[in-house]
């Protein structure tokens, strides 16, 4: 008889996202995003309207949630921070 193997892969952590900056269209999210993985800062986009269907903001409606992990969160913040002030 054979052995049957169990092929399941351990689970892999979850990661936990914040938010780190809202833009107000899709070019000024890509902006952001760029610079923070420029940083090493790994990004997830998220908004409520699919920017190539609706190309638009109005009342919040383009609005982009830039997300990064807990962890990186501070340095990201950070970085925005003092990328903003100048």
């Amino acid at each position: 008889m054979t052995e049957k193997k169990d092929n399941k892969s351990p689970k892999e952590p979850e990661t936990e996202f914040q938010e780190v900056y809202k833009a107000w269209g899709s070019a000024e999210a890509q902006v952001v995003k760029s610079f923070l993985e420029s940083h090493g800062i790994p990004c997830l986009l998220t908004g409520l309207v699919v920017q190539s269907v609706h190309p638009f903001t109005m009342n919040g409606l383009g609005e982009i949630k830039i997300l990064v992990s807990k962890k990186d969160h501070p340095l990201a913040e950070e970085l925005l921070k003092s990328r903003l002030a100048e």
